[in-house]
């Protein structure tokens, strides 16, 4: 009797209690979808004033309808910034009632000297109507800002940068264009935008997955960590972890464009949005440089080997060196002195600036201090002659996404020698009508290999693989860009009259 009366008021009590969960959950719901509301009626209060001439309506009173485009660094000079401001002229050549709005965190930079590096570096003359909102919290997204747990601090970061951008301006179309994919919820969700993103490298991935579980050392694994079983282990749960969210915000995005077959299949495995996400190829000027007349090359005096990218880690121009180094090692003095390796990219900030130090104390160090030239920021026609006086193309990056610089060097008659692995492996340095179109190579050795062996080649060989690339690489031009990219981003821009 007594057993039951306890039996009946456990359940009782457990009843009550569950009643309780229950009644808790419906109550926090009720009060976040209330926060959610009222944070989203205060930034549309907020920014209702934000730039006012953008807010105009036509003589139809229709209102202009903008596109922002969220790239921190529009002003670098990289692959990257090519496909912003292809992309922009591509939108306000197809729409004329769109208006482009850049978020930029280039503070030292005015709109004018902007758009006059835009073309200086990469042949684009943009129209005129392009607004730039100008973030002060850029610092937020540097990774010397984070030694440590560097992804998960600057993807944080990213969301602050993408606050003061929701802040400055709503715009109807929101599309990030340098791989901040947690910044993507954020205009979907509180700033009611429709969105969509352009990834040219997957933050993580799982070829970084693979080297944390292998143990391997490199640029993005320290070697005390490789060599720490219980730190790598460690390592390995917070970069799941990582991937788990960085695919939890990147799916929130309605078109999703990536520039190469090998971002194409770690975003496909990470994000699981297949049905959503297309390879848009970068937009690479190949018929500028196809105007290069291949004739020099078959000169015995051309002899420079041109490697053309910014001064970033993972662009490994320490390999290039090295390898350099270990191609003329065994040359005598006078032929040695023929040779030249020509490191042509852009300076970001300090730190890039730095690494350049350490690369020419490096070559200093291999001997060939006096074979190796530095040409920082030089200008579209700067880079065209070098690019003319040069018969390899060099690239040594390890996974390239794409590799915007080996088309170029291909269109530009160079013959490419690229790493076997990434873009130009999967898309661009493969066969034409069974053909090659430029050679691979993954080490020092195999490197210096390469470069000994297409010195060797005789000029019909020459000839014969530069017209199989230049032909190869039509594919990747500007003209193509413009209609991927358009056909890809039509669904965001079905509004009312946008395309008359």
């Amino acid at each position: 009797m007594v057993l039951n009366e306890f039996m009946q008021d456990y359940v009782n009590i457990v009843s009550k209690m569950a009643w309780l969960l229950v009644l808790s959950g419906i109550f926090f719901i009720i009060l976040f979808s209330l926060m959610f509301f009222l944070l989203k009626l205060w930034i549309r209060q907020v920014t209702k004033n934000c730039l006012p001439e953008l807010r105009k309506t036509d003589d139809k009173g229709r209102k202009l309808v903008t596109v922002g485009f969220f790239h921190p660094y529009c002003n670098a000079g990289g692959g990257g910034e090519r496909v912003l401001w292809a992309a922009i002229k591509a939108v306000m050549k197809r729409y004329p009632h769109v208006r482009c709005v850049v978020y930029t965190g280039d503070t030292d930079a005015e709109p004018s000297e902007i758009l006059n590096r835009a073309n200086q570096r990469f042949n684009i003359n943009l129209p005129k109507g392009i607004t730039f909102v100008y973030l002060k919290k850029r610092e937020m997204v540097e990774a010397n800002r984070y030694p440590y747990f560097t992804l998960l601090g600057q993807s944080l970061g990213s969301v602050v940068l993408g606050w003061e951008a929701m802040l400055s301006f709503v715009p109807d179309v929101y599309i990030d264009t340098m791989g901040y994919a947690f910044t993507l919820p954020l205009f979907r969700f509180l700033g009611g935008c429709r969105v969509g993103c352009y990834v040219h490298y997957p933050t993580i991935s799982t070829d970084m997955l693979e080297k944390v579980t292998q143990r391997k050392e490199s640029y993005n694994n320290a070697g005390f960590i490789s060599k720490s079983m219980v730190l790598s282990h460690t390592k390995l749960l917070y970069y799941k972890l990582f991937a788990y969210l960085y695919g939890v915000a990147g799916k929130r995005s309605d078109v999703i464009m990536v520039n190469s077959t090998w971002t194409y299949n770690h975003i496909k495995y990470l994000w699981q949005a297949d049905y959503k996400t297309g390879i848009v190829y970068p937009p690479c000027d190949v018929s500028e440089f196809l105007t290069i007349s291949p004739q020099a090359k078959s000169s015995s005096s051309c002899l420079n080997i041109i490697s053309v990218g910014q001064f970033r880690p993972e662009k490994d121009h320490p390999l290039q060196i090295r390898s350099f180094g270990k191609f003329v090692q065994n040359l005598s003095s006078n032929d040695r002195n023929q040779y030249k390796l020509l490191l042509v990219g852009s300076c970001r900030n300090q730190d890039d600036t730095d690494r350049v130090q350490n690369l020419k104390e490096l070559a200093e160090e291999m001997g060939v201090q006096d074979n190796v030239e530095f040409h920082l920021n030089v200008s579209f026609t700067e880079l065209k002659r070098l690019l003319s006086t040069s018969t390899i193309g060099l690239h040594s990056m390890w996974n390239e996404h794409f590799g915007i610089g080996v088309v170029e060097c291909m269109a530009a008659a160079t013959i490419v020698l690229a790493h076997d692995s990434g873009g130009p492996k999967l898309d661009i340095v493969t066969k034409y009508a069974d053909k090659i179109t430029g050679f691979l190579a993954d080490n020092e050795q195999s490197f210096a290999d390469r470069m000994k062996e297409i010195f060797k080649l005789s000029d019909e060989d020459k000839n014969e693989i530069i017209r199989n690339a230049r032909i190869s690489v039509k594919r990747f031009s500007d003209e193509e860009f413009e209609k991927n990219f358009i056909d890809s981003i039509e669904p965001l821009l079905n509004f009312e009259g946008v395309s008359e």
